[in-house]
């Protein structure tokens, strides 16, 4: 996938994501959707995102002889997204750059020595300059990632035998978060993104081990907005007395 199709693709993921909802795959005319036009580098992504499964379509609407497509983000689309788009990511892209920029330097000066001595001098301070510099950001980023890996803090272990699958659960709602999720985790989507790793895992099992880590205050559950007939999945819901439980979010940064 080269840059352009990887851009738009980013873009798409990000719009589906913030929408919270189903999309065309494609736009038609005036109609929004995921992806401008049914050519081209977004054509390719379209097709690479269906094809990896980075968004799922959820239904089909046919009209004569049109075929319109809808889709939605899915839990490893979030997933890619995350990796593709966050400080971290960024971070460690910036420390392999900086790794060849700096054992480039020393052959680059050799050169510029063979064929102008006096040039070559001058160079090596600027060089030298610019290794101080480089080592001086490689440091910041070496920094900054502890400071990130710090972050991830695991599961007390009481909480983390009672439900094995519970950091895989937080994980991905930081990922979500970093990936710029603008609000809280519907338990659907959080039950899907659990079972990719757990795939035995059933639902009574995964409502049972959210409460736990409600009341041990690893996540936190939040209501249902609206009243209970609106639920798009009751299933998932979990009752707390007169509440509706319907969506998961970290209790605090992790």
């Amino acid at each position: 996938m080269d840059e352009r199709q990887q851009d738009v693709l980013i873009k798409a993921l990000q719009a589906s994501l913030a929408a919270g909802t189903e999309l065309r795959l494609y736009r038609s005319g005036k109609l929004a959707g995921l992806f401008p036009s049914r050519s081209g580098a977004a054509a390719a992504a379209a097709t690479m995102a269906v094809r990896e499964g980075l968004v799922e379509i959820t239904r089909t609407e046919i009209k004569g002889k049109i075929s319109t497509e809808w889709v939605k983000i899915t839990p490893k689309g979030v997933e890619y997204l995350h990796g593709q788009t966050t400080p971290i990511g960024v971070l460690r892209e910036l420390r392999r750059e900086l790794a060849v920029a700096r054992e480039g330097a020393p052959s680059f000066l050799t050169a510029l020595q063979q064929e102008w001595q006096e040039s070559a001098r001058r160079m090596h301070e600027q060089v030298q300059r610019a290794v101080q510099r480089l080592d001086a950001l490689a440091d910041r980023v070496e920094d900054a990632l502890r400071r990130a890996d710090i972050l991830g803090q695991p599961l007390p272990n009481g909480v983390l035998k009672s439900v094995p699958w519970g950091q895989v659960a937080l994980d991905y709602l930081d990922h979500r978060y970093e990936a710029g999720a603008p609000e809280n985790c519907p338990l659907p989507e959080l039950f899907a993104a659990v079972r990719n790793h757990f795939p035995e895992l059933t639902l009574v099992e995964f409502q049972d081990g959210v409460r736990r880590m409600h009341d041990h205050r690893a996540l936190h559950l939040i209501p249902f907005p609206e009243p209970p007939v609106c639920l798009p999945e009751p299933e998932y819901a979990i009752l707390d007395g007169a509440t509706v439980l319907y969506f998961a979010a970290k209790t605090e940064k992790r």
